[in-house]
């Protein structure tokens, strides 16, 4: 049975001082069902990572389906690190593929912004091992710059050689109202910025930033009652590796991008030269190379080659549109609620609703959700309607 959205909403990445986390999650489900021209669903599925260390609150299922007006429906909270989005995003799809609901609404949403400073590192740490890692100082940024130090080394690499995964993000961020930095970078700056972790730089690390995003999932022999252009999911995949960097026999291989991305693309029934674009999980830049690397763009070590020419290549119009509405890096990464932002903009991509970050006649997107480094992969394929 397949499965297409017909509602999607999303609200602005943003530092929302003045809105608590039921406040961010009803606004964008409220957009999504009003596209959907429905009043309620069967099952919500809420993609949250850190509730209950960032806002002191779990039961979120419960919570937010009373605040929608979803009483007596099926509702829990999917979680998953950064993942928990993309995981989200899986369970309702299976839900509705399965006949076991007939509507389903998947629901990302974090508030970041209610902790700040060692306080929000604390909480998000709750993402590493507890025994090996976080009880030792580590911090997900810390492992992020082991793993591209480890890179960098291995291939011969500068640092200089990462910046046009940057530039493209922020380039096609500032054409978007929804980001939460809009600001265009200069060449040259992406090496210049203060260390975080060396090398990982401010300007080589998403943000955390607060927002929620919402899809309406449903079965797709009904979607066109629905909807005058439902998307469909065409492939649905999660895949796990070890938790820790240092339990994995290759570091530098993302074997859980391999095969959640091998999965999606043989229930698809495509090629990777089918797909029109990717909202990949950049909330590092070297992650992307090394998603690329697994996924089979590129051989090994040769990943970062994409960032070439300021990003050129994987621009809107470029040869492989990556990040298209600004990715983690430019539009914000809050947490939990990222592989729903992703779904949403590759619902408006390919329906002709991106405006001036438009891919022009995209028919398949791939969106991954990454927990940890690699430890959780969530991805997806959305296929535009057929003419």
């Amino acid at each position: 049975m397949g499965v297409s959205i017909v509602g999607a909403g999303m609200i602005p990445v943003r530092e929302h001082w003045s809105s608590g986390l039921v406040e961010l999650a009803v606004e964008a489900g409220e957009i999504a069902l009003r596209e959907a021209d429905l009043t309620r669903v069967d099952a919500l599925y809420v993609g949250n990572a850190y509730g209950a260390t960032f806002n002191r609150q779990s039961q979120l299922g419960s919570l937010l389906a009373g605040s929608l007006g979803f009483h007596g429906a099926e509702a829990y909270t999917c979680e998953a690190g950064d993942a928990s989005g993309g995981v989200a995003l899986r369970t309702g799809y299976l839900a509705v593929a399965s006949g076991a609901v007939r509507s389903a609404m998947v629901l990302g949403v974090e508030k970041a912004t209610d902790i700040v400073g060692a306080a929000r590192l604390s909480a998000r740490n709750v993402s590493l091992d507890a025994d090996y890692e976080s009880i030792n100082g580590a911090t997900l940024t810390a492992m992020a710059g082991l793993l591209m130090r480890r890179y960098m080394h291995e291939f011969g690499l500068e640092l200089a050689q990462f910046e046009g995964f940057s530039l493209n993000a922020h380039n096609n961020g500032s054409r978007n109202q929804f980001a939460m930095y809009r600001n265009k970078l200069r060449r040259g700056a992406f090496t210049k910025a203060p260390m975080i972790a060396d090398p990982v730089s401010l300007f080589d690390t998403a943000p955390d930033g607060d927002g929620a995003a919402a899809v309406v999932l449903v079965n797709s022999e009904v979607a066109a009652d629905l909807a005058p252009t439902p998307v469909t999911i065409t492939g649905s995949a999660i895949a796990t590796d070890s938790l820790t960097l240092q339990d994995r026999a290759d570091p530098l291989y993302l074997k859980a991008v391999a095969e959640s991305t091998d999965r999606c693309l043989e229930q698809a029934r495509l090629e990777l030269v089918d797909l029109d674009a990717l909202e990949l999980h950049d909330a590092y830049t070297i992650l992307t190379a090394l998603s690329l690397e697994a996924m089979g763009f590129s051989e090994r070590g040769h990943g970062w080659a994409w960032s070439g020419d300021a990003g050129a290549r994987i621009a809107p119009d470029g040869e492989l549109p990556i990040g298209t509405f600004g990715g983690l890096k430019s539009r914000g990464n809050p947490g939990g609620a990222s592989g729903i932002y992703q779904a949403v903009e590759a619902v408006r991509q390919l329906t002709g609703q991106a405006g001036d970050n438009q891919v022009q006649a995209a028919r398949h997107i791939l969106t991954q959700s990454i927990g940890g480094l690699g430890a959780t992969v969530a991805s997806h394929i959305f296929s535009a309607p057929a003419d």
